[in-house]
């Protein structure tokens, strides 16, 4: 009974992912960025239900840009978890343009793209992301850089939150983590660090019982003349505060 009720759950998934790319293909040329932006925070908090995951969200999301959300790193699921909490533009690695059927739903959500590898291309990106957050925008980025193990945040590089400080707009941290409803413990479900596959995440995810993701939103905060490095340190401990909410 169980095999089936995850092969239900992914069964419904993938007919929502390929509704998704079909907007995003069909409709999405014809709206306007509002209504663009509706619908990915639509779907993702219905891709959520979906696969069986509770969404808990603490503070107060953005209600317009421009901002900055810098949050910690834990899974695929992160961006689908911030989605469903608020719409906004995520700085993803360039690798997933490369990738089939995931690329067009990242293209769907006005994804900006960075070749980590790069010094001259994060100077590329840094340069975009204030020209969007100029222009109102909501953008994110996972300062880690990679994924994490959900219990200890890596150091922050501080490359991308140059872009708050170009643009003089206030970067807002957010803290992710997953936890099992009955217990309240760290769930380890959604991991997907260092040599896991994507593949078993995803099938340690449809067969977890009782699964809660939380995002907790901190208070806006500007530069206040910090460096980047500083800014990003003092963001770092803000969120490691957050995540004991």
């Amino acid at each position: 009974m169980r095999v089936f009720g995850v092969s239900w759950k992914l069964m419904r998934a993938t007919l929502h992912a390929v509704r998704g790319f079909w907007t995003i293909k069909t409709v999405f040329p014809k709206l306007e960025q509002a209504a663009r932006e509706a619908r990915v925070h639509a779907w993702a908090g219905e891709m959520l239900r979906i696969v069986g995951i509770e969404l808990v969200v603490n503070g107060t999301p953005p209600a317009a840009g421009p901002v900055l959300l810098v949050a910690n790193h834990i899974s695929w699921l992160d961006i689908l978890v911030i989605h469903a909490s608020r719409h906004c533009r995520f700085v993803s690695k360039s690798d997933v343009k490369d990738w089939p059927f995931v690329s067009t739903l990242a293209h769907g959500a006005d994804t900006l793209y960075i070749e980590r590898a790069s010094r001259r291309d994060a100077h590329r990106v840094v340069l975009q992301m204030a020209v969007r957050l100029r222009a109102g925008d909501v953008l994110a980025v996972f300062p880690e850089g990679t994924t994490g193990d959900g219990i200890t945040l890596k150091p922050f590089h501080a490359n991308l939150i140059q872009a708050a400080i170009e643009a003089s707009v206030p970067v807002q941290p957010v803290a992710l983590k997953f936890i099992d409803r009955a217990s309240g413990a760290t769930s380890f479900a959604p991991s997907y660090v260092d040599d896991e596959t994507l593949i078993g995440s995803i099938s340690r995810t449809l067969t977890a019982r009782g699964l809660k993701a939380v995002v907790t939103f901190g208070e806006p905060q500007e530069s206040q003349g910090q460096t980047r490095r500083a800014w990003a340190q003092a963001l770092r401990e803000d969120i490691e505060r957050l995540r004991q909410v």
